[in-house]
């Protein structure tokens, strides 16, 4: 005669919890160990997780320098000084929260099968926290008032020249040297508008604008690309020697005015762009939320995207349609 076995956690919660939370250290490190190749923000910026799990805000200013030497005479009292403009910022760090669950039916199977329990909604717990993420750097969050990356209000923006065929400002529609000239156009007014402190090191750009450069010869005969030439022809690499990054970034497509395609050039460092992330996703011990239902619940807390030196970075739209 068959026997099945009954449930070992039918009526014995505080086992299944027990089950769950070995289980659930073993799904969680398998879980972060993976990395997700369209998840983009963590290169784009500098990721700030000091200001503790219990701050509610966090405090920033953005600085411009003032000042220039003149010539001085010894019986003078008029010594020209310089300053710092600071303006300050304040960002509430909000909390967001993300889970996973399995049922009784589920920890009873394993249980019994002696198998582990699969990782596949932990995983997706993961990939939506760090989608939130990406998101909430290059965009931001209007309903909890922060900006990103791509749409900071205190970020220098114009438009490209519209001096393709028919007055277009799009790349497709314009010479390589046309497109060259934009580019270092963008990575000029960093350097001359800091007063030739600042050099942007990075340049991000949509995608179709990104594959453009990157398929399209320099001339017909040619075997160089436009993105070949503008590796080693940029004012960034003929001033410092260390090559200029260039990304495809998602969400530039339309991030531009009247929804253009946005170029970026910005200093990547740490004083210049980062995101706060005082609470990285955290899974906390399992519960459980209904008579078969347990849940590993998990939150994270952010600031957002803080740009401290808006000097440093550039906008320029129009480079696609």
């Amino acid at each position: 005669m068959l026997t099945i076995d009954a449930n070992p956690f039918m009526n014995d919660a505080q086992g299944a919890l027990s089950f769950l939370g070995q289980q659930a250290a073993y799904v969680e490190q398998e879980v972060f160990r993976t990395k997700y190749e369209d998840i983009q923000y963590p290169e784009l910026v500098t990721i700030d997780t000091s200001a503790g799990e219990f701050a509610k805000t966090i405090e920033f200013y953005s600085m411009d320098g003032v000042g220039q030497a003149k010539w001085f005479n010894h019986l003078s009292k008029d010594v020209p000084n310089a300053d710092v403009n600071m303006t300050k910022f304040t960002h509430s760090i909000e909390m967001a929260a993300i889970g996973y669950r399995y049922t009784t039916e589920e920890l009873g199977y394993a249980s019994r099968l002696g198998i582990s329990l699969d990782t596949e909604r932990a995983s997706f717990a993961r990939r939506a926290y760090e989608e939130f993420i990406d998101e909430l750097v290059k965009s931001g969050d209007t309903q909890k008032g922060m900006t990103g990356l791509f749409n900071d209000a205190s970020v220098g923006t114009a438009n490209v020249a519209a001096d393709g065929s028919g007055s277009s400002r799009a790349w497709t529609a314009k010479t390589p040297i046309q497109v060259l000239r934009d580019v270092n156009e963008a990575l000029t007014s960093v350097y001359e508008g800091s007063k030739r402190v600042e050099m942007a090191n990075t340049l991000l750009l949509p995608t179709a604008a990104f594959t453009y450069i990157a398929t399209t010869p320099m001339a017909a005969e040619s075997n160089m690309t436009i993105l070949d030439w503008l590796m080693r022809g940029n004012v960034y690499t003929a001033t410092t020697g260390q090559p200029l990054v260039i990304k495809a970034v998602g969400g530039l497509e339309d991030a531009g005015a009247s929804s253009t395609g946005r170029m970026i050039a910005y200093r990547n460092t740490r004083d210049v762009v980062k995101l706060h992330l005082p609470v990285p996703l955290r899974f906390l011990e399992p519960m459980r939320s209904g008579p078969m239902i347990y849940e590993v619940p998990g939150y994270f807390k952010t600031g957002g995207v803080e740009i401290r030196l808006p000097g440093a970075v550039r906008y320029r739209d129009g480079i696609t349609a």
